[in-house]
């Protein structure tokens, strides 16, 4: 469930499955439940997460599960995706039988056609609150009330009731308990309003940048609302933030049904202006926005390393952190973007860490490649005329429903007596019938052989490679994956007359 305040409480839905299971003579041995949890995905859904885990792993006292309903699995966007759930339980042999539904989950064609009509239902249910909650925020704002977030130094958050009158001041961590209740902005103390004002008369009247106002805030032993430090960054964020000036703005960013992130331009934000008190004048606020909009430019690629290595020179080395914090400097994942990683930034200008981060840009290369020899192995076993399932969560393939298939990718390293190893880590937790090592060149750019290791044979646990490993382990060496590929095929068996 995502809110106590529904139907779908945890504890309405145990209590109808406690009289379904006593009425079916079931007994309840073991419950999985997400409490407050939203369902638009699987994140965050531990309950959910580790019933799948115990299945995959056969880890179950258990013959049936039983759900609510259709909607308890998620409100996914994607309505395969609970069914894929579900199947994974059928798999297992596990019966999943839905308690409050007016049907039976028998595989019937009626059974089916009702359970996708009833997952689509679902995520259109979602799809439709989204809708309706978003415009109810947007009218909010229009009248002036804060939806949610830190009050910010200088500012605090106070309680109204339905008439509009002062209840209390919210601390940090507490919120309204009646939805009738909202919440504005209101100036803080007054020390906090002088130390704000302050802030702006450095920046605008006497041209302080940003580290130069932290530094002296510090040593005038000034804390933000956080009671900690200043930095460039802390000072920042009060210049350019337009609640100082009464505005209440929404929709800067958007994270609608938890998809995709996204940053809005302008013209999709909803403000309201002069909806709290100022604590800035309108003026003071946008001289400062002039004296830092006429300071941000594009720097070209040349200009970010000239910048940078004169930070290193100056330093004497460098981090993301020093790059965040040093005036007329890009922040450090402009230069991550541009150079494609903080490590390749600081070769160009002739740094080197004292730490290894090679292992970084190698970690990058893998999560690239791994996907890319898992779509090409599917792609090999469906032209042999297999059957194959693949679990996106773990990876893990299914051939022909008869065996599993994990691979992993071994990287070397490299040894001080000028041998390489390869560190393998079979899993533990899906147990696959199969594991396909991916052995990596010496530079782990390309795979070098493939070992086919049986879980039978093996078991979990981590283990080593070398360049010779004796019959032992290389006896399930191979130069490809054919033998994979052979597995995979189905053959036709003639029938003796």
């Amino acid at each position: 469930m995502s809110t106590e305040h529904q139907q779908y409480s945890t504890e309405n839905q145990a209590d109808r499955i406690l009289e379904y299971a006593a009425t079916h003579g079931l007994e309840i041995v073991r419950t999985y439940a997400d409490e407050g949890k939203s369902g638009l995905n699987i994140g965050g859904r531990a309950g959910l997460q580790l019933l799948l885990h115990d299945v995959a792993a056969k880890n179950t006292d258990f013959e049936v599960i039983l759900v609510y309903d259709v909607s308890r699995w998620g409100r996914f966007q994607d309505a395969d995706e609970s069914a894929h759930y579900e199947y994974m339980c059928k798999q297992a042999g596990i019966r999943v039988i839905y308690c409050a539904e007016q049907f039976d989950n028998d595989g019937s064609p009626v059974s089916t056609i009702v359970k996708g009509v009833k997952r689509a239902m679902a995520g259109e249910y979602s799809r439709e609150l989204s809708g309706k909650v978003f415009a109810g925020q947007c009218r909010l704002i229009e009248l002036g009330y804060r939806q949610g977030g830190p009050a910010g130094f200088g500012l605090r958050r106070v309680l109204l009731d339905q008439s509009g009158q002062t209840k209390a001041e919210l601390k940090r961590g507490e919120h309204k308990s009646l939805q009738t209740d909202r919440v504005v902005l209101r100036p803080g103390p007054v020390d906090e309003i002088e130390t704000v004002g302050q802030i702006y008369r450095w920046f605008v009247e006497d041209g302080l940048n940003e580290h130069e106002i932290a530094k002296r805030l510090t040593v005038a032993g000034v804390t933000t609302d956080l009671g900690r430090a200043w930095t460039r960054g802390t000072v920042h964020q009060i210049l350019t933030n337009e609640k100082y000036i009464g505005s209440n703005i929404f929709n800067r960013r958007s994270f609608k049904l938890k998809r995709k992130r996204v940053v809005n331009p302008p013209e999709l934000w909803i403000r309201k202006d002069h909806a709290f008190d100022a604590i800035v004048t309108p003026e003071q606020f946008f001289m400062a926005q002039g004296i830092i909009m006429a300071r941000t430019r594009r720097f070209t690629d040349e200009e970010l390393l000239e910048r940078l290595k004169a930070l290193y020179q100056g330093q004497g080395y460098l981090s993301g952190i020093m790059i965040d914090e040093a005036e007329g400097m890009a922040s450090s994942s402009v230069y991550s973007h541009r150079f494609g990683s903080l490590i390749r930034a600081y070769t160009l200008v002739g740094y080197t860490p004292d730490k290894d981060y090679s292992y970084l840009e190698i970690n990058r290369h893998l999560r690239r490649l791994h996907p890319e020899i898992v779509q090409r192995t599917q792609a090999e076993i469906v032209s042999v005329g297999a059957h194959i399932e693949h679990d996106p969560a773990s990876d893990l393939l299914r051939i022909n429903d008869e065996f599993t298939v994990s691979i992993i990718l071994a990287r070397s390293q490299s040894l001080g007596s000028g041998g390489t190893r390869w560190k393998l880590r079979l899993d533990t937790s899906l147990c696959p019938d199969l594991t396909v090592a991916v052995r990596l060149d010496r530079e782990n750019k390309a795979p070098l052989d493939y070992y086919l290791l049986p879980w039978l044979d093996l078991g979990p646990g981590q283990f080593n490679l070398r360049d010779n490993n004796g019959l032992g382990l290389d006896s399930y060496r191979f130069d490809g994956m054919e033998m994979l590929y052979r597995m995979s095929e189905r053959v036709r068996v003639r029938r003796a007359a």
